[in-house]
C-alpha cells in the first residue's frame, strides 16, 4: 500500500487545469498569463498576448462593470483584491472564475504590479466529481488540516469542495511546499486572526493564502 506521502505527491503532481497564475505590471499595463489561464479563455498556450482590453473583452456582459471597476481600483490603490465573475472563452462557453491578486514586488523591493491566480469554479461533469470525491475522501483520513483549510477556503471564496482543493493543491505545487505543511500553516494563520462577530476583509485572507509559504519554517519538510 502506498503511504500517505505518496498519495499526496500523486494528487499534487501534474498541472491543475482549473487554476492558473497571472501578473500585471503597473508601469506599462503589461499582462502575463500562465498556460492554464490562456486555456481558460480559449487560447492555445503561446498564441495570445493579453492586454487590459483583451482581459475585459472576455468578461460576461453582466459582470463587465464590476470587473472594470475592480481593475480601476487596483491600478489606483495598488492593494490586494479578489473578485468572482464570469468569463466567455473564444468558443462562447461561459466559465465562472474566482480571481485573487496580491502586490508584486521586484528584486529591489519596489512595488511593480499585481500577481495572483484564476480558479475556474465552473461545475464539472459527474464522473470528474466522483473521482475527485474519492481522492479527497482517502486523503481526509490522514490529512485533517487539509480538510479544515479546504472548508475555510470554501467559506471565504464561496467555492465548492473541488475548487477549494484545486486551489490548495496549486499553491502547494507553485511554492514547492507539501500540501499538509501548507495547510497547517494556513490553519495557524487563519486561527491567529483577531475578530469577533464580523470576519476580516477578504483581502486579509487573500494575502495570507498567497504568502503562507513564506511563513513555513525553513527547516521543515518540503515536497
Amino acid at each position: 500500500m502506498p503511504g500517505t506521502d505518496f498519495l499526496e505527491q500523486a494528487l499534487a503532481g501534474g498541472s491543475p487545469q482549473r487554476v492558473g497564475w497571472f501578473r500585471f505590471y503597473f508601469a506599462d499595463e503589461r499582462w502575463e498569463w500562465s498556460e492554464q489561464v490562456q486555456l481558460m479563455h480559449g487560447y492555445q498556450p503561446g498564441t495570445v498576448t493579453p492586454t487590459t482590453e483583451l482581459v475585459l473583452s472576455h468578461k460576461h456582459p453582466d459582470d463587465y462593470q464590476q470587473v472594470a471597476a475592480t481593475l480601476d481600483e487596483m491600478r489606483r490603490s495598488h492593494l490586494t483584491f479578489s473578485t468572482r465573475h464570469r468569463i466567455i472563452d473564444t468558443k462562447g462557453d461561459v466559465h465562472s472564475v474566482v480571481v485573487i491578486g496580491d502586490q508584486l514586488y521586484d528584486e529591489d523591493g519596489e512595488l511593480v504590479g499585481t500577481h495572483g491566480f484564476y480558479v475556474d469554479v465552473t461545475p464539472t461533469d459527474e464522473m470528474t466529481a466522483a473521482l475527485f470525491s474519492a481522492a479527497v475522501a482517502e486523503i481526509a483520513e490522514n490529512r485533517a488540516a487539509i480538510e479544515q483549510v479546504k472548508g475555510m477556503l470554501m467559506l471565504v471564496y464561496r467555492v465548492d469542495a473541488e475548487a477549494a482543493f484545486e486551489l490548495l493543491k496549486w499553491r502547494s505545487q507553485e511554492t514547492n511546499v507539501k500540501l499538509r505543511i501548507l495547510a497547517e500553516q494556513l490553519l495557524t494563520d487563519f486561527g491567529g486572526l483577531n475578530y469577533e462577530e464580523t470576519m476580516p476583509p477578504r483581502a486579509t485572507f487573500d494575502h495570507l493564502l498567497l504568502t503562507a509559504d513564506q511563513r513555513v519554517d525553513s527547516a521543515g519538510p518540503r515536497s
